[in-house]
């Protein structure tokens, strides 16, 4: 078995799609859109074959995203070196996104970084 695709839900879709593939080489489908519910989504297609599916609808809410809560904290992208991840990461800061940890080699032997990306939610490089 093995999991098919991963969904969030976004205020802005077409910002949110710009930004998987600008920063982290998604492939974006035509989008889908539902004209009697007005459900609008675009699911992106990274280079291993995982997809990402981006979603929005009317009416939803959009609590507060504290770094440390339950629930899915962050979607995790491999990009094969620390030298790509140390790249990466420079890049996310030098576009405004805060970066909250690393680039650093961690305790259970990952060298990652953890950016707070698109509307917030966390981003982590590792190699």
């Amino acid at each position: 078995m093995k999991i098919d695709h991963i969904a969030m839900y976004v205020n802005d879709l077409t910002g949110a799609r710009d930004f998987f593939v600008k920063y982290l080489g998604g492939q974006a489908n035509d989008g889908y859109h539902n004209p009697k519910t007005d459900f609008r989504s675009y699911f992106l297609t990274f280079e291993d074959g995982a997809r990402l599916e981006l979603m929005n609808k009317p009416g939803m809410s959009d609590p507060a995203k504290d770094l440390a809560r339950t629930g899915f904290i962050h979607l995790s992208f491999a990009l094969g070196s620390k030298e790509a991840v140390d790249a990466k990461t420079e890049e996310f800061r030098n576009a405004g996104y805060e970066v909250i940890s690393g680039p650093r080699q961690t305790g259970d032997g990952y060298y990652e970084s953890c950016v707070v990306g698109f509307e917030g939610n966390q981003i982590e490089l590792t190699v």
